[in-house]
């Protein structure tokens, strides 16, 4: 059954019009009155609807019966990425949002190839959250991870020791490193409930790079002796956690 992103109070026997990302997603289904869609909002389960008229551009839905299901790792992995040039960081969003991240924070470091500011900035983020919705409609998530806005390595780290961190859950702090010492990955996360994952872009995080983020409370920690790619990284880090 075709799912939809409305992020829009929902409730059962609400009659509402669909935002235009999902009224032209139905448009190009084809779908028509009398069809069944599921509809999430991103707060928790989905919901029943029915379309009940295609306009030219907009359409219209009864909303039915709310079914609580959850499809959400049961550890909370928040990825915060080096990020890889062109589709490649598109790519990375998807199988991220796919694998069950929590949360995508884009990072700018030393190496990294692609370069944000300003506006250009707001749009690749605007376009990765996108990106993020549409996999959490095709594989059955019901929370859409939040992509923030790109920021720099140096920027991020200053922001997260400023902020106060509950013990609840149990945090993990780890930089993918390939330093002599660095623990397996899943050694390293132990029974943290909530895990940061810290990685560079093309060609890696710098040493000064490392280290400062382990002067920030992170640990290097290792996917194994091969050499990933910023965004297979990623893929292997969730892989691991996220369905452990």
């Amino acid at each position: 059954m075709p799912r939809f992103h409305c992020p829009l109070p929902l409730a059962g026997g609400a009659a509402l019009a669909l935002p235009p990302s999902a009224a032209r997603h139905v448009q190009v289904l084809r779908l028509q009155p009398g069809d069944a869609i599921t509809l999430f909002d991103g707060r928790g389960g989905e919901y029943a609807a029915t379309i009940t008229r295609m306009g030219r551009s907009d359409v219209d839905v009864e909303v039915g019966a709310h079914d609580p299901v959850e499809r959400e790792a049961a550890r909370a992995v928040h990825l915060v990425v080096g990020m890889p040039a062109n589709e490649r960081m598109d790519w990375l969003v998807e199988k991220a949002a796919e694998l069950g991240a929590a949360s995508i924070q884009p990072v700018a470091a030393a190496r990294s190839v692609l370069k944000l500011s300003g506006e250009r900035a707001q749009k690749r983020q605007a376009h990765w959250q996108a990106i993020a919705v549409a996999a959490c409609e095709q594989c059955g998530r019901n929370r859409v991870p939040e992509v923030h806005a790109p920021l720099a390595l140096a920027d991020w780290l200053r922001a997260q020791a400023a902020q106060v961190h509950t013990a609840e859950g149990g945090l993990a702090r780890l930089v993918l490193s390939l330093r002599d010492g660095s623990r397996p990955l899943r050694e390293a996360v132990g029974s943290a409930g909530r895990v940061q994952v810290l990685h560079g872009p093309e060609g890696g995080l710098t040493a000064q790079e490392e280290d400062l983020a382990l002067a920030h409370g992170f640990a290097p920690a290792s996917l194994g002796a091969r050499v990933l790619r910023a965004e297979t990284a990623s893929v292997a880090a969730l892989a691991q956690l996220a369905f452990e």
